[in-house]
């Protein structure tokens, strides 16, 4: 759903239901530019705040973490 600013000052109520009953964002333009509204997981907001949460635990990998990538598990992985 594309509105303009002045379609969402009139109907907002009517446009905030929409967004939150279909789950489709409505995108505003002003000024030239697109806003949007988008109804938000609260589930995955949590989750991100409890990584934001995390101790930092800079001597957990001793070495160098790049070579951690290189790594060949080929050999120790069986399906």
């Amino acid at each position: 759903m594309s509105i303009t600013a002045t379609k969402l000052r009139q109907n907002i109520y009517a446009v905030l239901d929409a967004v939150l009953e279909s789950g489709v964002p409505a995108e505003i333009r002003r000024k030239g530019k697109l806003l949007r509204i988008v109804p938000v997981d609260e589930g995955q907001d949590d989750r991100i705040e409890r990584l934001r949460r995390m101790p930092a635990r800079p001597d957990l990998i001793i070495g160098d973490p790049d070579e951690l990538v290189e790594i060949d598990w080929s050999g120790l992985w069986k399906p």
